[in-house]
């Protein structure tokens, strides 16, 4: 399943890329990674107020 994932992203950033520019590509870039930390938080798999804390 994850690599039907990591291809449908992959296309959507090659698409961003191709008719949006750089700017586009770097955008759905970060929304995409901010995406998945929120979906692995959301599951439980990762904490991450132990990832911006400071110590």
């Amino acid at each position: 399943m994850w690599s039907i994932v990591g291809l449908a992203f992959g296309v959507v950033l090659g698409l961003s890329g191709y008719f949006g520019g750089f700017p586009a590509f770097v955008l759905v870039l970060l929304f995409g990674a901010a995406g998945f930390l929120a979906g692995r938080a959301y599951e439980g798999e990762i904490n991450l107020a132990e990832m911006f804390s400071r110590r």
